[in-house]
């Protein structure tokens, strides 16, 4: 067998050995392992603007997007000594030395490993108290199309409009939308949570018809889900501007607003993306601008008081103190 001679590569003062760099990793773009490396440095500043110090969980897929793959909480122990990690918590209470996306480098010692893009915690490494970010995701359920996300999308901006916050639109790479608000670093994940569940009712108060915040697929019908489950603790969104497992090397592209009007996601793929952030800079430049949570607790109290419960969390997590049965509708009917 000949022995794989890799590529060198110089990234954030390491010199780091990218092994098959012309392995074909998405087969649909023809894109190999070191065209998705060139990728994230093209994009490197941007990305460690959604990216930098947080805790990633690694998806590894050793053959590209069109071969099985598995997740990997805890770093490698043969990891070089200069990767800086974190320990991260799952909700049974199960700890992990997770990989902190310090530099760029850090990046590409993942993508080397075979992760096509990294999946983030809400929160920095250096303050895992405090969740920084409330991401509303947007999830159309079988029969919505994309011009019903688009529409949600809007809505969702005005609403937080309302109560003077500024929303952040990205694509997932996929079929839905998500919506990022980088906030003061002052309050936990349950309470960010908890006000996601408050904009998801909101919404489908407003636009029953269009949304919907039932957590039971047999109750959603043909409308967009606002997913509020992904901002409870210990839960990780797939992070902006990293390439999807998807055979047309898609990305997760942050978005300004007027764009999601015209987006088409899937042409924002590893080759188109770099070319249209040097043609109209990043529309995500301002993300990290610190916003309060507060407006929004007003809104989960408002609904607290009139009578609401929380909303059912994921099967993995502890029952919550004013969690309602955690059963699908139609099975308690049958019980």
């Amino acid at each position: 067998m000949a022995k794989d001679s890799g590529r060198i590569v110089e990234v954030a003062g390491q010199a780091l050995h990218v092994s098959s760099p012309d392995k074909v990793y998405f087969p649909e773009l023809g894109a190999t392992k070191f065209e998705l490396v060139e990728y994230y440095l093209a994009i490197g500043n941007s990305l460690m603007v959604t990216a930098g110090d947080r805790p990633a969980l690694l998806q590894r897929f050793p053959n590209g997007a069109t071969g099985t793959s598995f997740f990997q909480k805890r770093v490698p122990d043969t990891a070089p000594e200069w990767l800086q990690t974190t320990v991260v918590t799952t909700p049974n209470g199960t700890t992990s030395n997770a990989l902190v996306i310090a530099d760029l480098a850090h990046v590409v010692w993942a993508v080397n490993l075979g992760c096509l893009g990294l999946h983030l915690w809400p929160y920095r490494a250096s303050d895992p108290d405090h969740a920084d970010e409330l991401r509303i995701d947007l999830d159309p359920q079988p029969g919505v199309d994309f011009d019903a996300v688009r529409i949600t999308a809007f809505h969702c901006r005005d609403l937080l409009a309302e109560f003077g916050l500024e929303a952040f639109p990205k694509t997932t790479g996929n079929r839905g939308l998500h919506i990022y608000l980088r906030l003061e670093p002052q309050w936990d994940s349950t309470e960010v949570r908890s006000c996601a569940v408050a904009v998801a009712r909101e919404l489908e108060r407003r636009f029953p018809d269009l949304v919907t915040a039932n957590w039971w697929k047999e109750e959603r019908g043909e409308r967009v889900f606002v997913d509020f489950n992904q901002n409870a603790p210990h839960k990780t969104v797939f992070g902006a501007w990293f390439a999807r497992p998807r055979t047309g090397g898609q990305v997760s592209t942050p978005l300004s607003w007027d764009e999601v009007t015209t987006v088409v996601p899937d042409d924002l793929t590893i080759r188109s993306v770099p070319a249209l952030v040097a043609e109209r800079g990043d529309p995500w430049a301002d993300v990290g601008r610190l916003q309060s949570l507060d407006p929004l607790l007003e809104l989960v109290a408002r609904d607290k008081a009139a009578g609401l419960h929380d909303a059912p969390w994921p099967p993995e997590y502890p029952k919550a103190p004013d969690e309602p049965p955690r059963v699908a509708p139609s099975r308690a009917k049958k019980a």
